[in-house]
Formats: C-alpha cells, structure tokens, sequence
C-alpha cells in the first residue's frame, strides 16, 4: 500500500477564496485524499502516514507559468546561444531550468516554442521524477522567414500547415502554437504589429488541430492578429497587446467581450521585467501598456499566469516578481493566487487535474512561511514543494 503523507499548517487555501485556519492535507501516492480543517482530516490519515507540521505557514496549491521557452537561457545572448547549442546542451538546459521553476513554486508548465520536440522528449526522459507538469507545443507554426523561423516551423500553404500540425502531434505535443503576428526577436521578420497569417490560415489551423483534440495558442501582439485569432476560434492568446504600432494600441471592446464570452484565454507573459520597462517607459505609459489586463479582467476575459521565461531577464525562478504586476494594477492578492493556481488550470484544460486542493486532484501542493493572502512575498519563502506527491530537493526549509 502507498504510504500516505499528513502536512498540517496553520492554514490552507483550497481555493484562495475559502481559507481555512488550522488546517490539514492529506495525500496518497500522487493524489490528494483529504484537504480542510486539521480536526477533520488528521482523522481520515492511517496510523503509519509520514506528518510534517508547518507552524505558521500556509499549504496551498502549486502555482502555474502557462508561457515559457525552455529552449532559451535568459540572458543578453539567449539567441546566439539556442543557435549554437547541440541538442545535448538544449536537453540538459531545459532540464535545469525545469528544476528552477520547480524549486521556485511552479509546478505546471506550459512550452510554446521549441526545436526537434525538445520538451516533449524532456517530459519523457523526467517521468517518473519530481518534475513541473509540462505541457509543450514543439515548433510554433510561422510564415517563411517569420517570427521565430529558428524553432524549424516554417509553413507556406495549407498542406505543409496541415503536415507541420500532425507532426507535432506525433511528437506528442499538449497544444499547436501559431506565431499570428510578428515578434521583437526575429530580425528582418513581421513587426510586432503585423499578421502573419489571415482568418482562413488561422482557422485551417485550428481546424486541423482539433481533429488531434489540441488547442491553439495563438502568439498575438497585434490588434488586427487578436482579432483574427478569436475569430478563428483559438484557446488562448499570448502577450494579447492590443498593437497597431510602436507604443499605440487599439482596444477593440467587442473582440474583448468575444473572448470572454468564449473562454478564450489571455496570458500576458510579463516576467519581473515589468519593473524595469516601466521605469522606462514612465508611469503613465505603462498604466496603459499593462492596464490592458485590468481592462482584460473587467471585461470577464480570462486571465493566465505566464511569464515568457527564457527571453532576455525573464528567468525561470521568480514568479512572485511577476505576479507583482498584478498587485501595481490594483488587482487583489486573493484574485493574483487564483489567477496563478485554478484560473490557470482552467485555461489550460486541467481544472480537473490541479490547481485546487481538493480530493482527487494532483498532489501539487507549496508550502509557504506567512500567508500570502496578507502578503504575497510569502510565495518566496517555500519550505516545501510537492509535485504530483513527489517532494522536490533543493527547497530551502
């Protein structure tokens, strides 16, 4: 029989929204069997069960980054560096950044955007160790000489559209990423405000991924992009920046409401850089750059936590600087978890499988000195990390 772990604190968030004081969660193998007040759970747990007691702390679930690039090193030279590195180098780097995340909270993990199924042969090659749940997408689908053309997805026409899909499902990728507008990264490429691909394409593709039950993220800067993405029907949209050229955006309300009323998700891919960009850019026009998600949230737009880590300063391990973000627009530090726990899972499909604590989920579960209810800087201070029942090395406590 699978020995069973007790943790009690002296608090839980099931959800942020019910917090529970003095509480307990109960887990079995890699599933949660009981999460509520201590009374009720320390009797649901088997006299041999292993307790650990967490005076002080909070247990909560385990947070999400719904937008990386394993592939990429966070530096000044990350390009350079992906071009030149084999893919021995490629494995062993996505793999450390993988246990920096986890060390850092993040239990679920979400890669759009790699070379010859990196992530997906990653996955394969941790199963069955602690490691981040990983969802990856493979090569992102671009025009020729398009916005990431480096990851090898290439298309010209609905065939190779078609060809590039199946063989990313093949590889055994979560989700078909497509790059709908152009990107900073990409020299001589599509400007960030420019569509690289129209309705149709878009919607052949979101077609196409279907028929291989995956969704479509659609990389989107461009406010004509973003809209042609909702229109064909895509999951989720990343950055979603509303961009008709250099420092001006167009907020189209009905393509807003469109997206809420469709579940489509919005990830803002903002790391702990927003500080620095917004020193920068001064203060009233960040207001308007990152008050998008204020106006994302009011208008009932799902939101992702999501972070773009790899770019250049956007690193792997240190969420909480990017859910600050949230706290500077105003949002509050209950809404800020929910986002980076169960509305996740939501978006990405697997509200059934993590992002609460609650019997029969994944035993995804952080264990934080304070209450980040009352402080979100208590998310840095871990004393334990439980991915899928699986205690992560390296947490300092």
């Amino acid at each position: 029989m699978t020995k069973q772990l007790l943790l009690t604190a002296s608090r839980i968030l099931p959800r942020p929204s019910t917090p529970i004081e003095d509480g307990a969660v109960l887990v079995e193998g890699d599933r949660i069997l009981a999460a509520g007040p201590r009374a009720e759970v320390v009797t649901q747990a088997s006299p041999d069960a292993e307790r650990l007691g967490f005076p002080g702390a909070t247990l909560l679930p385990g947070l999400f980054n719904a937008h990386v690039h394993l592939a990429f090193d966070a530096t000044r030279e990350m390009l350079p560096n992906f071009l030149a590195s084999d893919d021995e180098a490629l494995r062993a780097g996505a793999k450390e950044r993988l246990g920096q995340l986890l060390r850092s909270g993040v239990t679920t993990v979400r890669d759009l955007g790699d070379r010859g199924a990196l992530g997906a042969r990653v996955r394969s090659e941790l199963e069955g160790t602690a490691a981040p749940r990983l969802l990856t997408a493979g090569s992102p689908l671009t025009v020729l000489n398009g916005h990431c053309h480096f990851f090898g997805g290439e298309v010209d026409g609905d065939d190779a559209i078609r060809a590039l899909i199946d063989a990313n499902a093949a590889a055994g990728a979560d989700v078909i990423k497509v790059m709908a507008s152009g990107g900073q990264i990409t020299e001589g490429g599509a400007d960030m405000w420019e569509s690289q691909f129209d309705v149709r394409a878009l919607r052949l593709i979101v077609e196409h991924a279907g028929r291989h039950g995956l969704p479509v993220a659609a990389h989107a800067h461009g406010a004509d992009a973003i809209e042609a993405s909702v229109e064909a029907g895509v999951a989720t949209i990343e950055h979603c920046t509303w961009m008709t050229g250099p420092q001006r955006q167009d907020r189209r309300e009905g393509v807003a409401k469109r997206m809420a009323a469709e579940g489509i998700a919005a990830c803002s891919t903002s790391s702990r850089n927003w500080r620095m960009l917004a020193e920068r850019m001064g203060e009233e026009l960040a207001k308007t750059v990152y008050g998008r998600l204020s106006w994302l949230e009011e208008l009932g737009v799902p939101l992702l936590a999501g972070t773009d880590a790899g770019l250049p300063g956007s690193v792997f391990d240190d969420p909480v600087g990017a859910l600050e973000l949230y706290e500077w627009l105003g949002f509050g530090r209950r809404r800020i978890l929910e986002i980076a726990t169960e509305d996740s899972a939501a978006g990405l499909g697997l509200g059934d499988v993590t992002g609460r604590l609650a019997p029969g989920l994944s035993a995804d579960v952080l264990a934080v000195d304070g209450d980040p209810l009352a402080d979100l800087s208590a998310l840095r201070n871990l004393r334990l990390v439980l991915s899928r029942g699986l205690v992560v090395s390296g947490v300092s406590g």
